[in-house]
């Protein structure tokens, strides 16, 4: 047993020193340049809305996808690009045996329709830095056959050359933003359920090995 406990803890003395002589995170304007995809294991895409005024109603879209063209030099020339799946929302109702609110909400044209509108995308058009590390973010929202233009309020948050573990050049970025939902077709029961809907983002992004 004491053998076992001294091999994990020299194991655990490895990978910590392992990730402590890579934890310099590195400026973004000395990074490597090109594409980045997302690293699906550390991103979340969340939403809320009013429900009545009372509380703001959160859910989660799990499956979506996202890339970004980067530019260190000149961080406004970079470019993003989004893929959403709306079949893949999801919600804490609690009574899931009795009714799958879940596949309401993506199946019903009273929501997001996702029968006839099977991708919600994001691309691009104009970055404008507000600071050294923020930025909004303006594209078009195509969301239930509507394309209108949209903004999100990105912050950058850090960047290793080589992150942790991995060793992959790596980006963090937090977003917000808000859509008003009925601008693209969505206003089932509004105003007793908010039309502005709220964003929250939580990103990061990887540069794939040769």
């Amino acid at each position: 047993m004491r053998k076992h406990l001294l091999a994990f803890g020299s194991a655990a003395l490895m990978l910590t020193a392992a990730a402590q002589a890579q934890s310099e995170t590195t400026p973004y304007n000395e990074m490597p340049g090109g594409e980045y995809v997302l690293d699906k294991s550390h991103a979340s895409l969340t939403w809320k809305v009013s429900h009545f005024g009372l509380s703001n109603y959160t859910a989660r879209f799990t499956r979506f996808d996202a890339s970004i063209d980067f530019d260190p030099a000149n961080p406004a020339n970079s470019t993003l690009s989004v893929t959403v799946d709306p079949t893949s929302v999801e919600t804490d109702y609690p009574n899931a045996e009795t009714k799958d609110f879940d596949k309401e909400l993506a199946e019903s044209d009273r929501w997001f329709n996702a029968g006839e509108f099977p991708e919600i995308s994001f691309v691009s058009t104009g970055i404008e830095m507000t600071g050294e590390t923020t930025g909004i973010v303006t594209g078009d929202l195509t969301f239930m056959g509507v394309t209108k233009p949209a903004s999100l309020d990105v912050t950058f948050n850090s960047a290793f050359a080589e992150r942790p573990f991995s060793g992959l050049a790596t980006l963090g970025f937090s977003a917000t933003g808000t859509v008003t939902r009925s601008d693209w077709g969505m206003s089932g029961l509004v105003p007793n359920i908010g039309d502005d809907v709220d964003l929250l983002i939580e990103v990061e992004f990887y540069q794939p090995k040769d």
